[in-house]
């Protein structure tokens, strides 16, 4: 597996975690960054990228909402919102990787650890929000 996938992974398991133990993310990444659990220390990407989704939050969560169809931020399961707000900070905010390769390492978790309707889910919204990057500057 590729470093960046996976910094996206240990990305995805924070936000995950976070949010299933009602913490700050930030706050939790800090303490990862301070005293790791793992025998590897965070890589210093999925710090890029958790740091980049809580200065987004408010934004990203805000575009989902609107191009999401019917399916607000709440009502996704846990495991998409995650990787929906990763793809999304990738798509939107960050210089670092391709746009398209952002989406298809997104469809990638949303196949690994989500629901069998979440690849497309994730592709389409993803896709979306790349289509109308243009017009959010």
């Amino acid at each position: 597996m590729a470093a960046r996938t996976k910094a996206r992974k240990r990305a995805l398991d924070l936000l995950f975690e976070a949010e299933a133990r009602g913490v700050n993310v930030g706050d939790l990444l800090a303490e990862r960054l301070d005293a790791p659990v793992t025998e590897a220390p965070l890589n210093p990407y999925t710090a890029t990228l958790v740091e980049g989704v809580v200065a987004h939050w408010r934004d990203i969560n805000e575009l989902l909402n609107t191009y999401s169809q019917g399916w607000p931020v709440e009502r996704m399961p846990a495991v998409d919102r995650a990787i929906l707000r990763i793809g999304a900070y990738e798509v939107l905010y960050s210089d670092e990787v391709p746009d398209k390769v952002a989406i298809a390492e997104a469809v990638a978790l949303a196949k690994d650890l989500s629901t069998d309707e979440s690849p497309k889910f994730v592709n389409g919204l993803l896709a979306r929000l790349l289509q109308v990057k243009p017009t959010l500057a």
